[in-house]
């Protein structure tokens, strides 16, 4: 194959990986695809080569994957489309980087030409995603585990494993077939394939977690509010008037609106406003959870925060994680001049603290995370297994009608899955959704309409090993496949069990 060719087919195979996640859940179509970049990766003639076809192949899965970033930088951000363009292309280059770096490493000739490589392309693969998802705050989005959720049998190992080692058993079983592809009598691939996805069956019988308490009523609200009008003062007094019609038609004990689904600061809200909602919680010994931004006269900052209003003492959780270049510019003296290009109100928040605990609400301890915090498997994780409920406030309305808002609800399902806990997606336009412990969507209201999802929920108590122990078994690993391949490559034993 000439290296034209093979950089179209890495491209074409990175694009179809991208059905393998929401809104299509294709899941085996990434364990196919992978293989086939395994079998291209093993065909390079330089590691060089085999980095430049990883690189292609991230290429594609990212700019069709994140696409709707565009919809945010061009129709909500105002930039040019010229401009919008170029950030999107660039961006995609430096996520392709780590796939690529993935096949360069694993193409070094000692490492491919050991009976260890499908391990070691395994571990390379996972630890990248890894450092694509902790680098500069990290954007951890279309992680190919992500695809495994909810059906796969795959996802029995996230309670487990987390997202990342699904990602390592997804590339194990994408190398193993690519061997057997490459060598047809190489047979004991079936047996080995066929041990990780007939355990992965095998667990998703297990409940790592037990129902703790009554279940709850809730309710979530999605008020509809178009992106180009919610921060108009002239369209405040209309969105502040939506969510309490919303709140006065729930009889639920536990009510959540949107990230911010008042756009003002929380001083300037009407304390009376305020205290209608608050009676109407009280009045069903529930709560009422409200987003507002929070400021900080004496230090200067902002918040972007979730407020609790009714029978239980007033709490409020500020976001941690921040979107670089959407809720704060990093490197300020460098990139500041990005505020003036995108116009995106109050673009510079101060974060919250890392430790905060969850909100006991309507007789629940609620751990709540802000919009793009559910990406961060390892950061919801420090509020278990104390908390008994999972709650996403959201406003994917700056991604408009694109699969950004779908692909969000899949990573949503997946921390579900990984901590054997309820979560509960409030949005601002959809997809605002109950999704049980399992993962399975339960209920979801259609996308960019008025309503509230009302429905019944039951807490969960205990910890999954994912919670007790975070991503340090997939450390783990990574470190003993690595180690493997790397006594075989130097052990002189390279007669290769896998071509």
């Amino acid at each position: 194959m000439n290296g034209y060719l093979r950089l179209l087919t890495a491209f074409a195979l990175g694009m179809a990986t991208v059905s393998g996640f929401a809104p299509f859940y294709f899941y085996p179509v990434p364990v196919v695809t992978l293989a086939m970049l395994c079998l291209l990766w093993r065909g390079s003639k330089t590691p060089f080569q085999a980095g430049l076809t990883g690189f292609a192949f991230g290429m594609g899965l990212f700019g069709a994957g994140v696409t709707w970033l565009y919809v945010s930088l061009h129709d909500f951000g105002h930039m040019t489309m010229p401009l919008a363009v170029v950030a999107l292309v660039v961006l995609c280059a430096y996520l392709s980087l780590f796939p690529a770096l993935a096949g360069w490493l694993g193409s070094l000739r000692r490492l491919s030409s050991t009976w260890a490589w499908p391990g070691v392309v395994a571990a390379l693969w996972a630890l990248m995603e890894w450092v694509r998802g902790t680098l500069f705050t990290g954007f951890p989005w279309l992680t190919v585990g992500y695809s495994q959720a909810p059906d796969s049998p795959l996802a029995g190992f996230a309670p487990v494993i987390g997202v990342y080692g699904l990602s390592l058993l997804l590339m194990l079983s994408a190398a193993w077939l690519a061997c057997w592809l490459e060598n047809r009598q190489h047979r004991r691939v079936w047996l080995w394939l066929g041990s990780i996805w007939f355990t992965g069956l095998g667990l998703q019988q297990i409940h790592w977690t037990q129902p703790e308490g009554e279940p709850v009523t809730v309710s979530l609200l999605q008020g509809n509010v178009p992106q180009n009008m919610k921060w108009e003062p002239e369209h405040l007094a209309a969105t502040m008037q939506t969510y309490a019609r919303l709140v006065r038609e729930s009889t639920s004990r536990l009510i959540v609106t949107p990230e911010i689904s008042f756009p003002l600061f929380v001083e300037q809200a009407p304390q009376d406003f305020l205290e209608l909602l608050a009676e109407h919680a009280r009045a069903r010994q529930g709560d009422v959870l409200i987003g507002m931004v929070e400021r900080d006269l004496a230090n200067d900052s902002y918040y972007n925060t979730m407020f609790s209003l009714g029978s239980s003492p007033g709490q409020s959780y500020r976001k941690y994680h921040l979107v670089p270049f959407g809720e704060y510019i990093p490197l300020k003296p460098v990139f500041g001049w990005i505020i003036d290009v995108l116009h995106i109100p109050l673009s510079d928040f101060s974060r919250g603290g890392l430790d905060q605990q969850p909100m006991a609400l309507a007789g629940q301890r609620v751990a709540i995370n802000i919009c793009y915090e559910d990406v961060f498997g390892e950061e919801i994780i420090l509020q278990l297994p104390q908390a008994s409920l999972l709650v996403n406030v959201s406003n994917d309305a700056w991604f408009g009608r694109s699969i950004g808002p779908r692909q969000h609800l899949q990573i949503s399902q997946m921390r579900a899955l990984e901590t054997g806990r309820y979560m509960l997606r409030a949005t601002n336009t959809g997809v605002t959704a109950i999704i049980d412990e399992r993962g399975r969507v339960l209920q979801q209201l259609e996308m960019f309409t008025t309503a509230g999802l009302h429905g019944s929920v039951q807490g969960f108590g205990g910890a999954t090993p994912y919670v007790r122990f975070g991503n340090n078994l997939v450390f783990a690993l990574v470190g003993v496949l690595l180690l493997m391949g790397g006594l075989a490559a130097f052990s002189g034993k390279r007669k290769n069990s896998v071509k």
